[in-house]
């Protein structure tokens, strides 16, 4: 089954909404916000994406964080900081029988799903 994670009023996460439907893909959308991720889920993230690549930033909530925090960001916090702030994340993130892929284009999707 795909998954798609993501934040409702994300306009990437709706772009990318938009695009699968208009595929005929089937999914199930996770809103971070009310389905929060788990430790050991961003990690296996991680280790497919490596950790930097979910970190967002360019986010208002990135620019929010203190020096000490994102100066000392690590794979280990930046999953704490994910989870406490999930607006912290790059989004979307797409789950497939593939694999974990991050961010969101229209050629990108089709090169996921070119069967």
């Amino acid at each position: 089954m795909t998954a798609l994670y993501g934040i409702k009023n994300c306009d990437k996460v709706r772009a990318a909404r938009k695009w699968l439907e208009n595929a005929g893909i089937d999914y199930e959308f996770v809103d971070i916000r009310e389905t929060p991720l788990t430790d050991a889920g961003l990690k296996d993230w991680q280790q497919e994406l490596g950790w930097e690549a979910l970190v967002n930033k360019r986010s208002t909530t990135w620019k929010g964080l203190s020096a000490a925090e994102r100066d000392g960001l690590s794979e280990a916090s930046s999953r704490k900081l994910i989870i406490a702030q999930p607006t912290l994340m790059k989004r979307p993130v797409l789950v497939t029988g593939s694999g974990v892929h991050n961010g969101f284009t229209p050629a990108s999707y089709e090169a996921i799903f070119k069967n």
